[in-house]
């Protein structure tokens, strides 16, 4: 019975890593919309996007130069808990860390995915966790410092984009008009039918009609098509000039649905500087392993993945790539030692060790904030 509810809880993930390539979406409309706006309404827009400025601590961010001559790192994060500034949080459903490299005009994707077994770093000592809860933990900061200590690896700078985002930016603007290439349906995310021919899509359906991916004969590759041509809809009806008269609605629609360390200036730099990077888009995944911790389903990445996405992602940033030696990679070597068999495909018993070698617990949270702690061995 736990065998078959660890699969079936796995199935979800597969929609939650699709929202990867939505997130981006969503990001680089933000960075061309504000771009295009500032050179219309500069004072008006630099308002409005000063409303998604919240910068973290310099231990939190590396220094960068954004002049176009030196790689750049955001972490990107999609949460659909809300508006900002609630109480509660919540995790980050989605966490990609992106690299943007300006001598191979290349931008890099590295999915994390949300159940990757990571230290949660937020002073606060929240100790191992899967990874999204480092937002939870202790918000925008604490997400950087923990993708930075697991992969070690800089990271210049953050966005946090609230799911509903790209709905809100296409009702602002109006709808966008799209060409829908076939019939379909999709069961796995939003269960909206679509029909061939031309069609006018309100923010609910465009945000449906970017993210279907299973039913597409041509997979991610028609999704992504999809989704440059909601990009290419926005930004035209957003620039044009039936849409500035509406301008106030668009702008209050990207201030409430982003918080960002990027301020006005650093938005439209990237996307005057780094705009052919963006053409080129190389994406991969940390790749887990399914296990179960004190009776949970997390995801551990070998000592090799782990090593292999940060020798990639500190290749693009231009930096010498470095022998990871942080908390994984030392359960993992425990784990070894103990007898682990890294071949068993079936959700085998991974356990957590402390400094002394003795197994310990792990905290994780619920959907509605409430922390659970668990015992070592033998809860399972």
């Amino acid at each position: 019975m736990e065998e078959q509810e660890s699969r079936r809880s796995r199935k979800p993930k597969k929609s939650r890593r699709s929202m990867g390539h939505y997130l981006v979406m969503i990001l680089l409309t933000l960075l061309v919309l504000i771009a295009g706006y500032a050179v219309r309404l500069y004072s008006q827009t630099k308002t409005a996007v000063d409303k998604t400025y919240d910068p973290v601590s310099a231990k939190a961010a590396a220094a960068s130069d954004i002049s176009g001559d030196q790689p750049i790192s955001i972490l990107l994060l999609g949460t659909d808990t809300g508006d900002f500034g609630r109480e509660y949080k919540g995790n980050s459903d989605t966490m990609i860390l992106v690299t943007i490299n300006p001598k191979h005009k290349r931008t890099t994707m590295v999915s994390i995915p949300r159940d990757t077994l990571a230290e949660i770093v937020d002073g606060n000592g929240a100790g191992p966790q899967k990874i999204n809860a480092a937002y939870n933990a202790g918000g925008n900061e604490a997400a950087m410092k923990t993708v930075s200590k697991l992969l070690n690896v800089p990271i210049n700078y953050y966005v946090t984009v609230n799911m509903a985002g790209l709905k809100k930016i296409v009702d602002a603007v109006g709808g966008v008009d799209v060409n829908i290439a076939f019939t379909w349906r999709d069961p796995h995310v939003s269960n909206e039918t679509f029909t061939k021919g031309k069609a006018h899509l309100d923010g609910a359906r465009a945000l449906a009609y970017a993210r279907m991916r299973y039913e597409d004969p041509e997979g991610d590759y028609g999704r992504q098509k999809r989704q440059r041509e909601v990009i290419t809809q926005i930004v035209k009806k957003a620039l044009s000039a039936s849409s500035l008269s509406n301008y106030q609605a668009v702008m209050n629609s990207l201030s409430s649905s982003m918080r960002t360390s990027l301020k006005f200036g650093d938005m439209v730099a990237i996307a005057e500087n780094y705009r052919d990077c963006i053409k080129n888009i190389d994406q991969t995944t940390l790749k887990g392993m399914g296990v179960m911790i004190n009776g949970g389903s997390y995801q551990v990445a070998t000592t090799d993945e782990l090593q292999k996405v940060s020798d990639k992602v500190r290749t693009e940033m231009g930096l010498k790539t470095k022998t990871l030696a942080n908390y994984d990679t030392k359960q993992n070597d425990l784990n070894t030692k103990a007898g682990f068999d890294w071949s068993n495909g079936n959700n085998p018993v991974y356990s957590l060790y402390d400094d002394n070698g003795t197994a310990t617990g792990t905290t994780t949270y619920s959907d509605d904030g409430t922390a659970v702690t668990t015992a070592g061995p033998g809860g399972y």
